[in-house]
């Protein structure tokens, strides 16, 4: 982590990425101790209905429980939640998730900017949101929402990154507050308070 930045209580630890991001979370998922005291959730951008099985194949590398999200669930600490393909993920002010099939943003449904603006607003600064490899911008908006409530705001090294866009967006448009290599994202996620 960055030194010099103070770390507030993380109440909620997000990631969006589109393409190349599920072999970061394959490595990333094992390394991730599993007591932690927040949850984590995952907003990649797949086809409708074609890969339900996400779920299973994240939780055969953590310990943590992984589930893909239901509509109105309450959020809990110590879960891996996956945003369901064709809904965007919504965070609603009594810390449940909603589900939205409204239009597309960025091409994307589940779109990562809907997931990480509406955290913000929950959150505020003790959101943790990170964006991963893909090819368009959905995220850099949300970013830009997280920063605006205060909250920290991380994204994939673009170098390490299968496709850079994504990332390097973010890092061209939006104040990040730590730049982090695959390898370090597991310890990032360990070392959060």
């Amino acid at each position: 982590m960055e030194k010099g930045r103070l770390m507030k209580k993380c109440k909620a630890f997000i990631i969006g990425g589109s393409a190349g991001s599920l072999d970061v979370l394959l490595k990333v998922l094992p390394v991730v101790k599993p007591d932690i005291d927040f949850p984590i959730i995952i907003v990649v951008h797949r086809k409708h209905g074609a890969d339900s099985l996400l779920p299973v194949l994240l939780s055969t590398r953590t310990k943590l429980r992984v589930k893909e999200v239901d509509e109105k669930e309450k959020i809990l600490a110590g879960t891996v939640y996956v945003a369901p393909s064709d809904y965007h993920l919504l965070i609603e002010q009594d810390q449940t998730f909603s589900l939205d099939y409204s239009e597309k943003i960025n091409y994307s449904r589940p779109a990562i900017d809907a997931t990480f603006q509406t955290a913000a607003e929950v959150y505020g600064s003790e959101l943790v949101c990170l964006l991963l490899s893909g090819s368009n911008a959905d995220g850099v908006n949300g970013l830009k929402s997280v920063k605006a409530w205060d909250g920290t705001t991380a994204i994939q090294d673009p170098e390490t990154a299968q496709v850079a866009y994504m990332p390097a967006q973010a890092k061209l448009h939006v104040q990040i507050d730590h730049e982090l290599s695959i390898e370090a994202i597991g310890e990032f996620i360990n070392l959060l308070p």
